[in-house]
């Protein structure tokens, strides 16, 4: 009798249905500009906090080189839709999310020229694509808990 060892993949996905709730920021923006956010991000820090408040959305990261920060308000006139920044905020909020993950997810810039954030606190970012005719692409990201301390 043989047996072998499958290698387990780095990711494992789980199939799990989120019923549609309100959040309580929803930013859409230019998918290729949150992808180059997020890219240049990684190169400070790994992960990066995204902050929703009345005067817009701001990007930031720490690392041992120093911090970066982007930071979008919402824009009013603009010659296409798909180059705008629209931001719903219910209330302010602020989440801390794993850059190498947000980046596995720009990986689907090519499909759609918008990206929808959706973000309430203590549920997982919605990061969404529309893809034409076709439908959606959205993947679902967990934040990172902040008091979890090394010992």
């Amino acid at each position: 009798s043989r047996c072998c060892l499958e290698p387990q993949p780095a990711l494992q996905f789980l199939h799990m249905v989120f019923q549609e709730q309100e959040y309580s920021c929803v930013v859409k923006m230019p998918s290729a500009e949150f992808a180059r956010i997020c890219r240049d991000l990684s190169h400070i820090g790994d992960a990066v906090v995204i902050s929703c408040t009345k005067d817009g959305v701001k990007f930031s990261a720490t690392g041992e080189l120093g911090s970066g920060n982007v930071k979008l308000s919402q824009t009013s006139d603009v010659d296409k839709e798909e180059e705008a920044v629209s931001i719903e905020m219910n209330e302010p909020v602020q989440l801390t999310f794993a850059l190498r993950y947000l980046n596995f997810f720009t990986k689907a810039t090519p499909l759609s020229p918008t990206v929808i954030l959706s973000m309430s606190a203590d549920v997982p970012l919605v990061v969404e694509y529309k893809i034409a005719d076709m439908g959606h692409l959205k993947y679902y990201l967990a934040p990172k808990i902040e008091d979890q301390e090394e010992s």
